[in-house]
């Protein structure tokens, strides 16, 4: 145990508490920023085991804040687990490490749920949150949400059946579409929200429930702003997700977001449950390629695609047959 003894010093964690952890299961989604950062820091904590789910490979514009990663992953087009694996069991061999290189949704994630303690979002889009955040009130399972674009950043711990769920916190407070694509990122940002989250996973992991913070947290590095915010009022009994009769609604398949390839076409076409403010999106495109636009439609140039969001939800990604890549630049672009 030397290796934690420093950790063990800290009387909230203890000797005890490093037993726990070492007995517990993670479940990390997204080896982006996020992901590699928590996973690093956990691994180092000393968890029992991790599992990490991640559809997508190294890239050098993942470099500049992704930290598991180097440009040997880039050059050979490491998948993000895959990488994120070799890397962590170089920090710490006693960690029993489960990679999983697939697009993470209510079916592929079901058998990954069982024995898991907590799950760590480091996803890039809200489709899949409000899938995990009905999934895993389903599980009664906690999850510790955790957003970051440009110098800002929000984390927030949710406990089923006791906190807000995130439905409800996303009723009572907008949250701003931009995406790393389109406003970039500061790795610094990135560090904000990790230290919150990784601190919010020990506290969980030692059972230490009471020291849990039970506001939203939001900051602004660049413009020197943090704030927290109690949102104990924002949880609703009529909740669809967390209230007196759930139904779950992100795990119906009526209101997923729906893809498939066009026969013949090289264009995959994504269908939202929910269509963009064309004003909102328009602007934010400008920034990102050549914008085309009329009352019916916005097209963008983008890197070697053309997409084509229509105002009834559809978006046609042209360039590509692959649904996975067509999902994350639509998540990219569409925020």
């Amino acid at each position: 145990m030397e290796r934690y003894s420093r950790q063990m010093l800290f009387m909230p964690i203890g000797e005890e508490g490093q037993r726990k952890i070492t007995e517990k299961r993670v479940l990390i989604i997204g080896c982006g920023a996020l992901g590699s950062a928590n996973a690093e820091n956990l691994a180092r904590a000393g968890i029992g085991q991790m599992v990490l789910v991640d559809r997508d490979y190294v890239e050098w514009s993942n470099l500049q804040r992704q930290q598991l990663y180097t440009e040997a992953d880039v050059e050979n087009q490491i998948p993000k687990a895959v990488a994120a694996k070799a890397r962590l069991h170089e920090i710490n061999s006693e960690v029993e490490i489960g990679a999983y290189v697939m697009d993470a949704d209510a079916i592929t994630l079901q058998p990954l749920l069982r024995g898991i303690d907590l799950v760590m979002d480091a996803t890039d889009n809200f489709d899949t949150r409000f899938m995990l955040n009905d999934l895993l009130q389903k599980a009664s399972i906690p999850w510790i949400f955790g957003s970051c674009v440009g110098s800002t950043g929000m984390s927030y711990t949710i406990f089923p059946n006791e906190s807000p769920c995130l439905r409800c916190l996303l009723d009572a407070i907008p949250v701003n579409g931009a995406t790393c694509d389109s406003a970039g990122i500061i790795s610094s940002a990135v560090q904000m929200v990790a230290a919150h989250q990784t601190t919010e996973a020990l506290k969980i992991l030692v059972e230490d429930q009471a020291a849990l913070r039970t506001s939203l947290l939001s900051f602004d590095l660049w413009n020197n702003q943090y704030h927290t915010m109690k949102v104990e009022r924002a949880k609703k009994q009529t909740c669809p997700s967390c209230g007196e009769n759930p139904s779950y609604p992100s795990l119906n398949y009526q209101c997923r977001t729906k893809s498939e390839v066009l026969c013949g076409r090289n264009t995959v076409q994504i269908r939202a449950t929910q269509a963009p403010d064309f004003q909102i999106l328009k602007k934010r495109l400008k920034r990102m390629g050549a914008v085309k636009a009329n009352d019916f439609l916005i097209s963008v140039e983008y890197e070697s695609y053309r997409l084509v969001f229509f105002q009834d939800g559809r978006t046609l990604i042209h360039g590509t047959n692959s649904i996975e890549k067509a999902k994350s630049i639509y998540y990219q672009l569409a925020g």
